[in-house]
């Protein structure tokens, strides 16, 4: 259902029940007229209000209420002094008043502008995380979903975990989805296109959180700050922010280091030494074995089994077991 159709509904609600007011207890409001106005008014003046806190998540309102509650407190110690004690008894009316005001607009907006780090701080034997949190969560930058790679290893069980997407992320695609240049939106349509592959991978959830950093202006301190305050991992390709994120101690992920690393160790044209084992399965063909175990196809070895031959690398092939190479004779020698 439609979040307008359920503020028309309270609307309309709220209406009937001031004029309802009005009929059944006309000391307090004297006419329908009067009832209906005043209810749709204190409707409509919740609906803006709503409006207004939209952007304002569960974990902002608790936080503020912590920092009003230790403004209040620090007030009301402030208060239990003889600082005031001089003063008539209106004037110190309005001072305490100013006070506890004053003290606690200022414990909320520390309290929204801190983080769990700085709560720690304060309470250090509590830790303000939920019970059931996911161990893994992964945070994932706006290079990396544009790549496109992550989605498979999600896809392939390389990459297990609660994928978050922050919102200013999604921003972020969105304007690069909307640029006047054609090879950006191009790459801002593909990254929206993976994040909907992901989301419709059934053993995959996908959360877009709304956490947001106004003081920080870049995506990328955003994106280093929510992991760390997530206690998640970050995804990225980009190999600056990945050196920023090392720099800071937040856990992440280059998957362009990942492919580095998993690269073949053999690559065609490469020479090397390698004994013959056994006769290949071909006519002619010898079978040789690397340290780690890699099958090697060699083209007129049949008759060299058990000596030492090089050769060099012509192709590889990637089966499920592993990585076949295939391999032309150089030279042989005695074992």
């Amino acid at each position: 259902m439609s979040l307008w159709v359920i503020r028309s509904f309270f609307l309309l609600l709220c209406t009937v029940a001031g004029y309802a007011v009005s009929q059944y207890r006309s000391e307090i409001i004297h006419g329908g007229i009067y009832g209906s106005v005043i209810g749709f008014g204190l409707a409509g003046l919740l609906i803006a209000l709503d409006e207004m806190l939209k952007g304002f998540s569960l974990r902002a309102f608790s936080a503020a209420t912590f920092g009003l509650m230790l403004g209040t407190v620090v007030a009301g110690m402030i208060d239990r002094t003889d600082l005031f004690i001089f003063a008539d008894e209106r004037t110190r009316w309005l001072l305490r008043l100013t006070m506890f005001l004053g003290f606690g607009y200022i414990g909320m907006i520390l309290a929204m502008r801190s983080n769990k780090e700085d709560f720690a701080l304060l309470i250090p034997y509590i830790r303000f995380r939920s019970q059931n949190k996911p161990e893994n969560q992964i945070v994932l930058d706006t290079s990396v979903i544009i790549d496109g790679r992550i989605a498979d290893l999600i896809e392939s069980r390389f990459v297990e975990g609660v994928i978050v997407v922050p919102k200013f992320v999604l921003r972020e695609l969105q304007f690069i989805s909307d640029s006047q240049d054609s090879i950006r939106r191009a790459r801002g349509r593909r990254g929206l296109d993976m994040l909907n592959r992901i989301r419709q991978n059934p053993r995959c959830e996908v959360r877009v959180h709304d956490m947001d950093f106004p003081e920080e202006k870049e995506v990328d301190a955003k994106l280093l700050k929510l992991t760390r305050v997530l206690d998640a991992k970050l995804y990225t390709n980009d190999f600056n922010l990945g050196k920023v994120a090392e720099l800071q101690s937040v856990p992440f992920v280059n998957l362009n280091a990942l492919a580095a690393a998993l690269k073949p160790s053999v690559l065609p044209g490469d020479m090397f030494n390698v004994r013959v084992a056994r006769e290949g399965k071909d006519k002619g063909q010898g079978v040789g074995y690397l340290n780690d175990g890699t099958m090697i196809v060699i083209s007129a070895a049949q008759e060299l089994v058990g000596q030492s031959v090089q050769v060099q690398v012509q192709s590889l092939l990637q089966t499920g077991a592993g990585v076949i190479i295939f391999a032309d004779l150089k030279m042989s020698a005695a074992a």
